[in-house]
């Protein structure tokens, strides 16, 4: 893939020490295109962590996809080809190679203050924890979305993280907000035939590390509210095909179990039929049926090509 590094930040070539005896290194990743206002204010937000990022990376497409954000300091802005699991995979690549975790966020996700800190404190309580998520106080994914100002609302009223820790094991991290240790997905990559919006990619990489024998996890102090912005998502029928198809082909790789996949797609489908008679102003319901249809006509034809929805 031919890509264009647009900034650079200076990386120690030190031979890595014990993370036990040195700072815990965090490299923060945002993968973004066409959303630059808001995620100028979402990676300003990173200033008010406890615990600071080594380093963010910001993959995108374009020049004009990362704004003003190639002069910040601590900031690495790289340019390839679009899709969120090929944006991803091309920012693992350029992840330092002493760094201890890789944390990963959606471009319109809000991190409480202690985000960073109480994800540190889960990955250090037992090392047999490769992927953390957090909490999520607020999701606009489920409705109209959220602006930043509400978003940072929503947050400021939170002002007590729970006290005790939380760790309960999970099947599948929550892709607007993940963090894992750097060693659990060593040489592991997102699946890049899970196009545009990559559709259950988070599942799928966490199918990954599960095969491994990692364990992954959600834990309640890592509180954060994912802004769900409307603008420079996919269409309605290119979202509804992966939908169908995209869950049927985790199953044949094992990365997600059959019944699961079924539930995944009847209640996107049912939802789908049932609102498109009266559907919501923010979402394409009409399109995503279209989209579900032509996805279950290729799935009794045997075709389980999720590369297909680019080209609906």
């Amino acid at each position: 893939m031919n890509s264009t590094v647009c900034s650079q930040v200076a990386v120690s070539g030190e031979m890595s020490l014990p993370s036990s005896v040195r700072q815990t290194k965090v490299c923060l990743i945002f993968a973004t295109r066409g959303r630059a206002e808001v995620l100028e204010r979402v990676v300003a937000f990173v200033d008010a962590q406890t615990v600071q990022p080594d380093l963010i990376i910001i993959s995108c497409v374009s020049d004009e996809d990362a704004g003003k954000l190639a002069s910040r300091p601590g900031l690495l802005v790289i340019k390839g080809q679009p899709g969120l699991t090929v944006q991803r995979n091309h920012a693992l690549k350029h992840v330092p190679d002493d760094t201890d975790v890789v944390v990963l966020l959606d471009d319109d996700f809000l991190m409480h203050s202690r985000w960073i800190a109480e994800v540190l404190k889960a990955l250090d309580s037992d090392p047999s924890i490769s992927c953390v998520t957090g909490a999520v106080l607020a999701d606009g994914i489920h409705g109209p979305g959220y602006s930043v100002e509400e978003g940072q609302a929503i947050l400021a009223r939170a002002t007590n993280v729970p006290e005790s820790l939380r760790v309960v094991s999970t099947r599948c991290p929550y892709g607007c907000n993940m963090a894992f240790r750097a060693s659990s997905i060593a040489g592991l990559r997102f699946d890049e035939r899970l196009v545009l919006y990559g559709w259950q990619e988070d599942r799928d990489f966490g199918g990954q590390i599960l095969s491994r024998g990692g364990r992954l996890v959600r834990i309640n102090t890592a509180l954060g509210v994912h802004l769900g912005v409307k603008r420079g998502r996919v269409s309605g029928r290119k979202l509804g095909y992966s939908q169908v198809i995209n869950p049927l082909y985790l199953v044949s790789k094992k990365t997600m179990p059959l019944r699961d996949a079924i539930d995944h797609v009847l209640r996107n489908v049912g939802s789908n039929v049932v609102r498109s008679f009266a559907p919501e102003p923010w979402i394409d319901r009409r399109g995503r049926l279209g989209g579900n249809l032509i996805g279950l006509w290729d799935f009794v034809r045997g075709r389980l090509t999720p590369e297909r929805a680019a080209k609906l």
